[in-house]
């Protein structure tokens, strides 16, 4: 695939709506529960979504049972990453929060190969240990040997992983679905599952948004619904390496929020574990490019699960 004139424009601006969008989930969360804001943006993106589905003429379930539980499933596993996301960004500083997240392509490879049974090479192998080295960078040796104490709960680094994990269980399932299901309905069963789930913990500990709130709320919804508009832009126009290694301006859009607007200043372990981690990506990206997948599924922004 070539490039198309605007495609790393498109990526940018994509990177920068989704850095908005956790930048609204910090400011909000200070005060509100993350459960709170995960129901919130799946209420909103569910009508957009479901007015999406409906102007393209189709049902809401699938014809076919097994791709019907594929898409519950890809709506669970979506909800499981969004839920953590949420939380880890509250508890954890901007930057590092996103970075974590952005883990989850290494994982995603790891399942494809034990559930899609693609083959895992060396060079696979080499990015999945570099990741977990700069993770470990991230969370900061010293507080993992007991030398020294760290900034990052180690609790809410868990929370991150198992979110960057929940979201590469659903692109693994996006991708099993491959273009058997159209785009739309893959795209409603997020919200479709996840309000449902997260109704309960919701109202069980909801906290009435002041005005205040509720316009950085209906920020966090608008911002996410341009960052998926300018990334399907993007993503039609340049390659999946080149959109990838432009995606990773989300990194330095949330380390510039977190200075500006929180104090957060990354150290050199956060900088250093970065690197490493942006790296492998990027390696793993190369090598997918080299070698696309016959009827993959468009890809979807790693924040979104």
């Amino acid at each position: 695939m070539s490039s198309r004139p605007g495609g790393l424009r498109h990526m940018a601006l994509s990177a920068f709506w989704f850095s908005v969008m956790a930048l609204c989930v910090k400011l909000g969360g200070r005060r509100l529960p993350s459960q709170e804001l995960v129901l919130v943006r799946a209420v909103l993106t569910l009508g957009m979504s479901w007015a999406a589905l409906r102007r393209a003429g189709l049902a809401l379930r699938s014809d076919d049972p097994a791709r019907q539980r594929a898409l519950l499933a890809r709506g669970a596993f979506g909800c499981l990453g969004l839920t953590c996301f949420y939380a880890s960004l509250v508890r954890l500083p901007l930057a590092e929060a996103t970075l974590l997240q952005y883990t989850n392509p290494i994982w995603a490879s790891v399942l494809a190969a034990a559930l899609l049974a693609e083959r895992v090479g060396r060079r696979e192998a080499l990015c999945l240990a570099a990741s977990v080295a700069g993770v470990v960078l991230v969370v900061r040796p010293a507080a993992l040997l007991g030398a020294g104490g760290s900034a990052i709960p180690l609790g809410a680094v868990a929370v991150a992983l198992l979110g960057s994990l929940g979201s590469a269980a659903a692109y693994v399932t996006i991708r099993k679905l491959g273009t058997a299901e159209p785009a739309p309905r893959v795209t409603l069963y997020l919200p479709l599952v996840t309000v449902p789930l997260t109704v309960p913990l919701a109202v069980a500990g909801w906290v009435w948004p002041t005005p205040r709130e509720w316009a950085v709320l209906v920020a966090m919804s608008v911002a996410t619904q341009l960052a998926q508009v300018q990334l399907t832009k993007g993503l039609q126009r340049e390659p999946a390496a080149r959109a990838t290694a432009v995606g990773y301006l989300q990194l330095v859009f949330a380390a510039a929020w977190g200075w500006l607007v929180f104090a957060e200043r990354p150290t050199a372990w956060t900088a250093a574990g970065a690197l490493t981690i942006v790296a492998a990506t990027l390696v793993l990206a190369l090598r997918r490019s080299a070698r696309p997948p016959v009827g993959a599924a468009p890809e979807e922004e790693p924040a979104a699960a």
